[in-house]
């Protein structure tokens, strides 16, 4: 998967689990934050990320269960956030880093990176 060239700066990441899909277009994923990574955690996660092999496209209706919430040391705006669905297989990244072709992306959630991706969010759930 590819992140946007401005990843390199990334200090933290939200984790977001989820409820329900945005209402406006350029509005973040609702949810709770579950977890915030940073240095090793953030840069670990990133790798991981950009790890995740590529598939093709499952219909399902993009129901995804977790984001990323990626922000630089202003700590201000994030820079892009992703969310991911496990069951057709799309990442919907948005933010003021993503170009456009970058906005979706497909990914194999039966793949080793993948499963550990899912892992990792799944023990940030409360």
């Amino acid at each position: 998967m590819q992140l946007p060239a401005e990843a390199a700066a990334i200090v933290l990441i939200e984790v977001v689990r989820i409820s329900a899909l945005p209402t406006g277009r350029d509005d973040p994923y609702p949810g709770m934050v579950v977890a915030h990574w940073a240095g090793s955690e953030a840069a670990a996660a990133l790798v991981l990320i950009e790890s995740l092999p590529g598939s093709e496209q499952h219909r399902c209706g993009f129901s995804p269960g977790w984001s990323v919430r990626a922000y630089d040391n202003s700590l201000d705006l994030a820079l892009f956030e992703a969310a991911f669905c496990f069951t057709c297989h799309e990442v919907r990244m948005q933010g003021t880093a993503v170009p456009p072709a970058l906005a979706t992306q497909f990914f194999d959630p039966d793949a080793p990176p993948s499963q550990s991706l899912l892992s990792l969010f799944r023990k940030t759930a409360p």
